[in-house]
């Protein structure tokens, strides 16, 4: 799952990440209600986890104005509201689920899962771009100007995991752990599927797509200033 975590309690942001990741999952977090919307409006998330009490805008808010904005992506709100009123409150701005502090990362994990698997989101159906390279998650089709491109199933899984976390730079150390958990292989295979990886989508073209940034990570991303 590809998470967006808006909270702002440093300790619970904490948490989430040690558990999801370790689970699989790709947490992004944003400590405010704007920046939020802006990190949800960019990138392309399966599932959001939404508090309550943020600093500069009320969760019921941002909630409000991502569906108004046209989100249907599935939104759970964590909150220590408890009130009957609070959750009927929550559902109307248009959360699909309410989960009470504390709570069971388990819980968290299975209610997430169970809200993807209803069908509500489509973004890990939606077709990714980045400049004039396309990608089909559903038929795995993949163009870059209007060329057909034919890859192996481990380049296509790391290319599609750049892509949904495009313009970020990704670590080595993320990518490894999304392609093969946590037992990644001895030899440097990533940099074998990366090599595939440059040949196939950039190799061909002037501008290139693919960056390595030292000491950092990857990313892929239509800037110059990569």
């Amino acid at each position: 799952m590809y998470i967006l975590v808006i909270e702002d309690n440093p300790d619970l942001v904490a948490n989430l990440y040690d558990y999801l990741e370790a689970r699989g999952h790709v947490p992004d977090v944003s400590y405010d209600g704007r920046s939020g919307i802006e990190f949800a409006n960019r990138n392309s998330y399966d599932v959001i986890v939404l508090d309550l009490m943020l600093p500069d805008m009320d969760g019921m808010e941002v909630c409000t104005r991502l569906r108004e904005s046209g989100h249907d992506l599935p939104i759970l709100i964590l909150t220590a509201r408890d009130t009957l009123q609070d959750k009927l409150d929550g559902f109307e701005c248009g959360a699909d689920d309410y989960l009470v502090k504390p709570f069971a990362l388990q819980e968290l994990e299975v209610r997430l899962l169970s809200l993807i698997r209803r069908g509500s989101s489509t973004s890990t159906r939606k077709l990714l771009r980045i400049g004039d390279l396309e990608f089909n998650p559903v038929t795995l089709d993949l163009k870059r100007a209007g060329n057909s491109i034919e890859l192996p199933p481990t380049p296509l899984k790391i290319l599609e995991f750049l892509m949904r976390l495009s313009p970020r730079v990704v670590s080595r150390e993320k990518i490894e752990r999304h392609v093969w958990g946590d037992n990644p292989p001895r030899s440097d295979a990533l940099r074998a599927h990366l090599h595939m990886l440059r040949i196939s989508i950039d190799k061909p073209y002037e501008h290139k797509l693919l960056h390595t940034i030292r000491g950092q990570g990857y990313q892929l991303t239509e800037s110059d200033d990569a």
